[in-house]
């Protein structure tokens, strides 16, 4: 299994808009935390205009179908989005 980071750049309304589709979002990273996809989640603060989301899988597929389905891309909260291999070299989550 590889790891792959997933980036957004929110959009300058992100913190206004969030709420109306907050729901939709939580509810499509709950899936993928069951499935075993998805790691890590979350915003960046101070400013509020990146999230970081850590996926665990054999190829960026899943980190890029994430992308495409996310309610926050699809209305426009994310302004741009990119998933790259990421070469974990130490980690506590597997002994």
């Amino acid at each position: 299994m590889n790891y792959y980071a997933l980036t957004y750049k929110t959009a300058d309304n992100y913190l206004e808009e969030r709420p109306k589709y907050r729901a939709e979002h939580l509810k499509l990273a709950t899936e993928f935390v069951e499935k075993g996809y998805l790691v890590l989640g979350g915003a960046m603060e101070n400013p509020t205009d990146e999230a970081l989301l850590i996926f665990k899988a054999e190829s960026d597929k899943i980190a890029i179908s994430f992308a495409e389905n996310d309610p926050y891309v699809k209305n426009g909260l994310v302004k741009l989005w990119s998933v790259r291999k990421w070469n974990v070299v130490v980690n506590s989550f597997e002994k």
